[in-house]
């Protein structure tokens, strides 16, 4: 089993480079971030037409979270429960695999802006209550999959700088703490268990040539349950979709199974 997931930075003007991509890699699920679409005007044709199902949780202009995949989508849920949020940052679906059933969380984690901003205070609180909110889900679903842009870097390694991005947003103590207690409910960051000392990125700003000169920082993660985690042979960031004309300023991240 292959999943991806992938911040396309607004569907709209990327879909074409998804499409591409699904016919090169042939993933059995990709997992979508800032599709920036209302439901009505998600591409679900389109995606039938490669021979995948799909379900989207979106609002114009922002945010947005779809899971595309082979498998039919289960037990579907959008948003945290008890948690009141305009945004659409999270999908979560079950899907019966050659591994048995799964569940596969996509999510859009905040930003945060800046560390003295009310935008970090929002990221901080829906992290909390997304992992109050895992924590049952994992106690339900023993085999589960959390993917998404986590808009956290979790350690130096991850980082092109951390000096200079020292106690900012992305890299703060804080978004770390939250980023390691997810963890500890006993999952494992799938990337970094199998590459232990790569500096690889998935994401680079668009100025500064922040892709060129490699200014880049890990953010976009793929987490599993030791169970899983156990069974992935590969673990990999495909930074070809980076080099396309209008690019993402996120690139793909996959496991095997």
């Amino acid at each position: 089993m292959k999943l991806a997931t992938w911040n396309v930075n607004s569907l709209t003007v990327r879909l074409g480079q998804v499409e591409e991509w699904i016919k090169k890699e042939k993933p059995d699920l990709l997992l979508l971030q800032e599709t920036k679409q209302e439901n009505i005007k998600f591409p679900h044709e389109a995606i039938h037409a490669l021979g995948y199902s799909s379900i989207h949780n979106g609002q114009k202009t922002y945010n947005g979270v779809a899971i595309i995949s082979k498998y039919e989508l289960l037990d579907i849920q959008n948003n945290i429960p008890g948690f009141e949020d305009e945004q659409k940052r999270l999908i979560a679906a079950t899907v019966n695999t050659n591994q048995g059933k799964i569940r596969v969380v996509c999510v859009y984690v905040p930003n945060g802006q800046s560390v003295d901003s009310d935008k970090y205070l929002y990221k901080l609180n829906w992290l909390k209550h997304f992992t109050l909110w895992l924590k049952n889900e994992m106690e339900s679903y023993p085999d589960i999959i959390i993917a998404g842009d986590f808009n956290i870097a979790p350690q130096d390694i991850d980082c092109h700088d951390p000096e200079a991005w020292k106690n900012s947003v992305l890299v703060s103590p804080k978004e770390r703490e939250a980023f390691q207690k997810i963890i500890d409910l006993g999952l494992s960051d799938s990337f970094r268990t199998i590459n232990p000392s790569e500096n690889q990125y998935s994401w680079w700003d668009y100025r500064m040539a922040g892709f060129r000169r490699n200014l880049g920082m890990r953010i976009d993660h793929i987490l599993t349950n030791k169970n899983l985690v156990d069974k992935i042979k590969v673990s990999a960031i495909d930074k070809e979709p980076r080099k396309s004309e209008r690019p993402s300023d996120h690139t793909p991240v996959i496991i095997e199974i």
